[in-house]
C-alpha cells in the first residue's frame, strides 16, 4: 500500500499504544492458569492476533472484547496428539510458544512466513537434541515432538531473550527446580525482567541468583485480572515529534515500567546535544528511529547492531540503504553502523517499508520533514496498525488509497 507524506508538524494529545511486549505475556500466563483471567488494554496488532490464535491451540479458550481478552486458561498438560500453532510473522509468538511446546509432549507444529521459519531457532534446536526431542523443520512449518525434562539449561546471553521467556514460562510447572545459566554477556535482560514481572502477577516466580536464574518446580500460574502497560517501544514514533518541532503529549507510558525501550527518551536528549555513541544491544527494535534522529541531528556512532541483522528485515542494511535515498551516509560494519550528518533532501524515487513495521514508521517521521511517498505501509499493522491514524490526528499529513487499518 503507498502513502504520500507532506512536510508537517505534530500536535496534539495521544496515548500510547499498549504494550505488545507485556500483552504478549500477559495472555500466556493466563493460559496457562487455571480460570478464567481478564486482561486489560489490549490492541490487536497481527503480531497479538497470533498469541490469541496459538493460546486456543494450547487448549485455553479466549473471548476478545473491544480492548480486552477473556482467557480461560488450558484444562490439561495435553489432550490432543497434534498442536497447530499459526504465528503469522511473529516472532515472540513463535519463540514462547515453542517453549511451551516442549513442555506439553505430544507433537506441536508451527507455522509461519517463509521469513519466519528461517529465523535461527539455535538455542532449542540444541536443547532439544540434549534431550532427545524432535526438532524437524519442513519448507513450510517446524515440529516439535518430545516432554522438556527440568535441569540446568546453558544458554548464550546475546541471543534473542524470547526464548529465555519461553523456557521460563514452563519450567515452574516442572517437578523439580531448574536453572538457567548464561554463557556469555546478557543482552536484552529488560525483557526477561517483564516476563518475571508478568509471571509474579499470576503467582509463579523464578529469581536471579547473580548472573543466573533459578526456578523453582511445583509452582502453578493463578487467574488474575491485569492491565497491559503502554508501549515505550512504540511510543518512541510518537514523542519523536517533539524533537522535530512538534508539541505532542504522549500519555499511558508509567514512569517506573520495567521496558527497556523507556530509554528512548534518553537517547533522543543525547542525540539532540551533538555527536553520541550509543550501545543498543539492550534495544535494538529503537534502532530503525534512532537513525533517523541521528540523521536528522548530528549523526552517530551506533554499537550493538549485529541482531538487527535477523529481524523482520535486515535493518541494519535496510534503514542504510532507505536513508541514502535521503542524502544520508551511513557505515554498517559488522556490529556497529554509524549515521554521519548529512545534507538532507527529499527522496527522488519512493522509499521502501521492506515488509517491517518499524521500518515504515521510522521512515514515516523521515518523510514528515521532507516529504515524499512510501510502499508497504501495510507492515504497521503487525505491531501499531492505527498508527496512521494517531499521527494524522496529530497533524502529520498522510495521504492513503484507503488501507484498511
Amino acid at each position: 500500500m503507498n502513502i504520500k507524506v507532506r512536510p508537517s508538524k505534530a500536535r496534539g494529545e495521544i496515548a500510547a499504544p499498549p504494550s505488545k511486549s507485556m500483552s504478549h505475556r500477559l495472555l500466556i500466563c493466563a493460559a496457562l492458569a487455571k480460570g478464567t483471567s481478564k486482561i486489560d488494554n489490549i490492541a490487536y496488532s497481527e503480531d497479538i492476533l497470533a498469541t490469541i490464535d496459538c493460546l486456543k491451540a494450547l487448549g485455553a479458550f479466549a473471548k476478545t472484547g473491544e480492548t480486552s481478552v477473556e482467557v480461560c486458561g488450558m484444562s490439561e498438560r495435553s489432550s490432543e496428539a497434534e498442536r497447530v500453532f499459526k504465528c503469522r510473522e511473529s516472532g515472540s509468538t513463535i519463540r514462547f510458544f515453542m517453549g511451551i511446546a516442549m513442555y506439553l509432549g505430544k507433537t506441536s507444529v508451527f507455522y509461519g512466513s517463509p521469513t519466519l521459519l528461517t529465523r535461527p531457532y539455535s538455542v532449542y534446536e540444541d536443547i532439544c537434541k540434549e534431550q532427545g526431542i524432535e526438532f524437524v523443520r519442513s519448507d513450510d512449518h517446524i515440529t516439535i515432538k518430545g516432554s522438556l525434562k527440568p535441569g540446568s539449561f546453558e544458554v548464550a546471553g546475546d541471543v534473542s531473550s524470547q526464548f529465555i521467556t519461553g523456557l521460563l514460562f514452563v519450567l515452574p510447572l516442572m517437578d523439580k527446580d531448574s536453572t538457567i545459566e548464561f554463557t556469555t554477556k546478557i543482552e536484552s535482560r529488560s525483557y526477561i525482567d517483564l516476563t518475571l514481572q508478568a509471571m509474579r502477577m499470576f503467582g509463579v516466580t523464578a529469581i536471579w541468583k547473580d548472573d543466573a536464574l533459578f526456578i523453582p518446580g511445583g509452582q502453578a500460574y493463578k487467574a488474575q485480572e491485569a492491565f497491559s502497560e503502554g508501549d515505550y517501544s512504540n511510543a518512541a514514533f510518537l514523542d519523536v515529534f517533539n524533537h522535530l518541532g512538534g508539541d505532542v503529549k504522549v500519555t499511558g507510558l508509567w514512569t517506573d515500567s520495567l521496558q527497556g525501550d523507556r530509554v528512548y527518551k534518553d537517547i533522543f536528549d543525547e542525540l539532540s546535544r551533538g555527536r553520541a555513541v550509543v550501545d543498543i544491544s539492550d534495544c535494538p527494535d529503537l534502532g530503525p528511529i534512532l537513525f533517523v534522529f541521528a540523521a536528522l541531528k548530528h549523526g552517530a556512532l551506533f554499537t550493538g547492531t549485529r541482531r538487527l541483522k535477523i529481524k523482520e528485515s535486515d535493518r541494519g542494511a535496510v534503514m542504510c540503504a532507505e536513508l541514502g535515498k535521503f542524502g544520508v551516509k551511513s557505515d554498517e560494519k559488522e556490529d556497529s553502523i554509524e549515521i554521519f550528518e548529512s545534507d538532507i533532501h527529499a527522496p527522488a524515487e519512493g522509499v521502501l517499508g521492506h515488509n517491517d513495521h518499524r521500518i515504515v514508521m521510522s521512515l514515516t517521521t523521515m518523510l514528515s520533514v521532507t516529504g515524499g511517498s512510501l510502499s508497504g505501509a501495510e507492515a504497521v499493522k503487525k505491531s501499531f496498525p492505527d498508527y496512521f491514524e494517531k499521527i494524522k490526528s496529530l497533524g502529520i499529513e498522510v495521504e492513503d488509497d484507503g488501507m484498511d487499518q
